[in-house]
């Protein structure tokens, strides 16, 4: 007997342009959307991958479509999947990586810590931030070499899986640390790890960006991580600014290489300076120190006016 039919998986291609622009939207569809970047014989292709609980009917095609211009005329291919497909398919391929002290795997590829190191289980599910991602993985290396540093207040800003906020409370367990993330769903899953892993003391928080009055009440803090996108990244350096203590160390991910310039200029002009670069791939992760003095808007930041984020990765 075939297995029960649970979800649906609408593919089409598409282009690195039309996947950023996936990524940063706030897309009003009852579908999950995630963009895939494959590389054969040095050639780049994207995927958009639509998963849905129903069917997809002409509507819902028709908006996928509208998405990726550039598929027009290509049909889509359409999967019914099981449950059993689901997970066996989000958790395909995902062998553990390592960085600095910290593994993190899979449910179906447990690992043990390394000597004096920290083992975390993140699968693949409704959050984002397993730690395969360039992005991710950036982060955990750039956050492993500040050990001996000393940080009392951190923020994860987007924490999607709780991974980066996991590591930090690791790193400085006698910090106060919080975690964000725009989607609530995140939020659950990032409390789910903590059972998992054993993690205590974490504040969970949903927010969009740091303009939350729990968030801005609880600055300044002196470690603020952000993987999101390039493009939240710098509408949203007014307010990361605002709520990092003089000479706080500013954590940046999710960006292009090529768009690095942008988002170290957005910084540069809240006073803030880059003190490292580590390039992955196409993907940056940088290190900024914030200015001397603490960063005061010089007029008031409208919410509105940023671009949605979540990292789709």
């Amino acid at each position: 007997m075939s297995a029960e039919v649970d979800s649906w998986k609408t593919s089409f291609p598409c282009t690195r342009a039309e996947a950023e622009a996936i990524d940063a939207a706030e897309i009003d569809l009852d579908a999950v959307l995630m963009t895939t970047e494959e590389v054969e014989d040095d050639v780049e292709r994207w995927r958009l991958d639509a998963y849905t609980e129903a069917e997809p009917d002409a509507a819902m095609i028709a908006a996928l479509r509208a998405l990726v211009p550039s598929a027009r005329g290509i049909d889509p291919v359409i999967e019914a999947l099981s449950a059993e497909d689901w997970v066996a398919m989000s958790q395909e391929g995902l062998e553990p990586i390592a960085e600095g002290r910290f593994v993190v795997h899979t449910s179906a590829h447990p690992v043990a810590a390394p000597p004096g190191g920290r083992a975390f289980l993140i699968d693949a599910g409704r959050a984002f931030g397993t730690g395969h991602h360039a992005t991710t993985s950036g982060c955990l290396k750039a956050l492993d070499a500040m050990v001996a540093e000393r940080f009392e207040s951190v923020i994860d800003i987007g924490t999607g899986t709780g991974l980066l906020a996991f590591a930090a409370a690791h790193l400085w367990p006698d910090a106060r640390i919080i975690a964000t993330d725009i989607d609530p769903a995140a939020i659950g899953v990032t409390r789910e790890n903590m059972t998992a892993n054993h993690v205590a003391g974490i504040e969970l928080i949903v927010a969009d960006g740091a303009l939350d009055a729990t968030i801005t009440a609880g600055a300044p803090y002196d470690l603020v991580i952000a993987n999101v996108l390039a493009g939240p990244l710098v509408s949203m350096a007014p307010e990361l600014a605002a709520i990092a203590a003089p000479h706080a160390t500013i954590l940046l991910a999710g960006l292009l290489d090529t768009q690095r310039a942008q988002v170290v200029e957005a910084y540069a002009a809240c006073g803030c300076s880059l003190t490292g670069a580590e390039v992955r791939g196409d993907w940056t992760i940088l290190t900024l120190t914030a200015g001397t003095d603490r960063y005061i808007p010089t007029k008031p930041i409208d919410p509105k006016g940023r671009d949605g984020w979540a990292l789709d990765i």
